[in-house]
């Protein structure tokens, strides 16, 4: 399989006509190998627009959902970014080279040993992958950072995930009910914050974020 070709044509017919437009964006997307993060099983979909099954019952959202994640937080050269789920790592990769610095947490070994292998070959030095998750932060020590990136719907954002964003900066994350889903973005103003929708989706929940079981007689 021509995986370059795959790779322009994922970036043209999917990633662009959905307004992913910042020009670094559309670089990293079109220059980085996410074959290579995508299991062997499935490596000939991985510019395919569907998301594909990853180790642990994960799963690997569709690049567009990716490349509007991205679009949706504008990460600089100079930003810092915490990263909630590794995932098979694309991500992950796509944020180290926007970014000086990606902090990731991924509770599944297998994925995060993959990533790491993965984002080594890369030639990416500015990632760590730790064992963590949205409801453990306690391996980030109490760093802030200027970006937070979950990858993964929500049922309600946990507090404490709010603690670990610097003034001024982003919060990205998807809320509501399939299929009703929409992802925002979430500034942190002082000792307040500004929410703002980017777009309607539908995704798998983070685990653990899924909603809260009702009961009716």
């Amino acid at each position: 399989m021509d995986f370059a070709k795959a790779r322009e044509l994922m970036v043209e017919q999917q990633v662009r006509p959905w307004d992913v437009l910042d020009a670094r964006i559309l670089h990293v997307m079109g220059t980085l190998p996410r074959e290579a993060f995508i299991p062997a099983a499935q490596r000939n979909l991985a510019y395919a627009d569907t998301a594909l099954p990853l180790a642990d019952g994960r799963v690997a959202h569709k690049p567009v959902f990716e490349g509007r994640t991205l679009q949706s937080v504008l990460v600089q050269p100079d930003e810092s970014v915490l990263e909630i789920g590794t995932g098979s790592g694309y991500v992950t990769a796509c944020l180290a080279r926007l970014g000086q610095q990606v902090t990731s947490l991924e509770t599944s070994a297998t994925l995060a040993a993959n990533a790491r292998e993965q984002i080594a070959a890369q030639g990416l030095s500015n990632v760590e992958i730790l064992d963590g998750n949205v409801f453990n932060l306690s391996a980030l020590n109490g760093r802030q950072f200027d970006v937070v990136i979950v990858n993964g719907a929500m049922a309600e954002l946990p507090s404490d995930l709010m603690s670990a964003l610097k003034d001024g900066g982003r919060l990205f994350y998807v809320r509501g009910e399939a299929p009703a889903m929409e992802a925002v973005v979430v500034q942190r103003q002082g000792a307040g914050y500004k929410t703002q929708v980017k777009f309607e989706t539908d995704i798998a929940y983070l685990e653990g974020s899924e909603p809260k079981a009702t009961f009716s007689i």
